[in-house]
């Protein structure tokens, strides 16, 4: 059962962007599906070592970036996770945009699914 403490220590784990941090809360064999990249689901990242890896690639391009308003939904062994995520780009890019993470837990409390959505700003009149 995945509880509001657990989420508490991932979110505080992210803000620090202290990969060995944040990755110890991910089991060895985790998913993780980024909100950007050349798939229909973003970027898949399959196994801690890729995660971290990538995590540690994303902190030095956007070394500022943080998540904030967060908020929780819980269910069981799975979690939502509701914030806002900001930060600057090394190529210039302003992040300032609402998102959200679904978890899946396993039974030792590791994330063994994480899939990340957050909303896409255009300055386009369209829908």
């Amino acid at each position: 059962m995945v509880t509001l403490e657990l989420m508490q220590a991932i979110s505080a784990a992210f803000n620090s962007r202290d990969v060995e941090r944040i990755v110890s809360f991910f089991a060895e064999d985790a998913v993780f599906c980024l909100s950007r990249g050349p798939e229909p689901v973003g970027r898949t990242l399959k196994g801690k070592a890729v995660i971290r890896r990538t995590l540690a690639d994303r902190f030095k391009q956007i070394p500022d970036m943080r998540w904030e308003n967060e908020e929780y939904i819980l269910a069981g062994n799975r979690a939502l996770s509701i914030w806002t995520v900001r930060g600057r780009g090394a190529d210039g890019e302003e992040l300032n945009y609402q998102g959200c993470d679904i978890y899946t837990f396993g039974a030792d409390d590791k994330i063994v699914h994480k899939n990340t959505f957050w909303k896409m700003v255009e300055h386009k009149d369209r829908f």
